[in-house]
């Protein structure tokens, strides 16, 4: 099994984190949407129509744009 990789969702311009919303989670600006959730169905074989039907409150280049953050913030180097 593999280290689950925490990702910085707050350097992305599409998140939010707001005390008592969604546990104060990181989630998509306007939504109670976990990019987290988003990413891990894309990685788990969902296609972008697949996952835009399941999250239709987010549009497809916001999903697009979610899976590219995390994707960039996995091959980081740690300082």
């Amino acid at each position: 099994m593999t280290e689950i990789e925490e990702i910085d969702w707050l350097a992305c311009e599409l998140i939010e984190q707001i005390p008592g919303k969604v546990s104060g989670r990181p989630i998509v600006r306007g939504t109670r949407i976990l990019p987290d959730a988003v990413v891990n169905s894309y990685d788990s074989g969902a296609t972008i129509e697949e996952i835009h039907e399941d999250y239709p409150g987010l549009t497809v280049p916001q999903i697009l744009r979610l899976i590219q953050f995390a994707h960039t913030m996995r091959v980081q180097p740690v300082s």
